[in-house]
């Protein structure tokens, strides 16, 4: 949609939307950038404090994405006429309950009427102008990790039809509400360690290691065997998958090479959107020790994923 608008020339802009990354980035001078994001969506909880805590957590993903610290945010909302003010005190509550667990600061925001419940934040944060991460970067060799298990999109369409047990339930909740404070912090912990970052939110897995692997000029190698699944979400494939699981296929399934033994049923896992999902990295492989005991120390689980090679005629290669 935005392809045809004129494009701005600004040196200090040194992240923007063409480059399909998770935030913008603007320098405000050599030591300070910006680092702002906006994300809002409708509930996917029947709770409505748990779902503005998932909101705030997605929302401020994106600035660890970046290696960014978050500072302030704005709550983006549209809601219903007749909507209950319980309720709607409920998400707020809950959305500001992860704003102070990352230390950021509530300025205000904007709502309005809508059809739908929608809510979510706009989030300024800060970087430093030379060390944000971006999704390009990742050079053939690099180790790629995942610092959060797939499968949310499943389990919470599950949910909405009285599907899914209570087990996968806590299991999903238990991960959108996790910001990815920690994981960030860790990896900033061993500087230069991290060639590009991403988080995993609506493109899935697939769709975002196919951007990395774009901007990066590379091909990504992902173990499907080791790739992290949320309890009972496998089980759940079957009858369960969300529209935007089928258009992710549809979009990036052209650009990946399937070896002939690999599951349908874990590809589509992998196509599967994620919301507040985990940190995608491709890392130095000489500091691969240093970042996971970084993240263990931190209680961050993470998993080992695949690999960075040479570029190829397919953006993934799934083994």
């Amino acid at each position: 949609m935005l392809g045809d608008l004129p494009v701005q020339t600004d040196a200090r802009v040194l992240i923007d939307y063409r480059t399909s990354d998770d935030a913008g980035v603007y320098r405000l001078d050599g030591d300070r950038a910006l680092v702002q994001t906006v994300d809002f969506f409708t509930p996917i909880v029947d709770a409505p404090f748990v779902y503005g805590q998932i909101a705030a957590a997605n929302a401020l993903s994106d600035v660890y994405a970046m290696g960014g610290r978050p500072l302030t945010a704005l709550a983006v909302a549209g809601f219903p006429k007749e909507a209950e003010r319980e309720v709607l005190q409920q998400i707020f509550a809950g959305g500001l309950d992860k704003l102070r667990e990352a230390g950021v600061a509530l300025l205000g925001g904007h709502t309005v009427q809508d059809a739908e419940i929608k809510f979510g934040y706009a989030v300024t944060g800060e970087v430093h102008p030379a060390r944000f991460w971006s999704n390009a970067g990742a050079r053939p060799g690099d180790v790629l990790i995942l610092t959060k298990a797939l499968g949310t999109g499943i389990i919470a369409t599950a949910l909405k039809f009285g599907r899914a047990p209570a087990a996968a339930v806590e299991a999903a909740v238990g991960s959108m509400i996790s910001l990815n404070r920690a994981a960030s912090t860790a990896l900033l912990s061993v500087p230069g360690a991290v060639r590009a970052c991403t988080d995993v939110t609506g493109f899935g897995l697939i769709g975002h290691a196919t951007e990395v692997a774009a901007a990066s000029g590379v091909t990504l190698e992902l173990n499907t065997s080791a790739v992290p699944l949320l309890d009972g979400a496998r089980a759940l494939v079957s009858g369960n998958i969300p529209g935007g699981g089928r258009t992710n296929a549809e979009h990036f399934g052209a650009g990946v090479n399937l070896g002939a033994e690999i599951d349908p049923e874990i590809v589509q896992l992998m196509h599967d959107p994620q919301t507040s999902g985990g940190l995608l990295a491709a890392l130095n492989p000489a500091q691969l020790d240093a970042v996971m005991d970084a993240l263990n120390r931190a209680g961050v689980s993470v998993a080992v994923i695949g690999g960075v090679v040479p570029p190829t005629t397919a953006r993934l290669i799934l083994r």
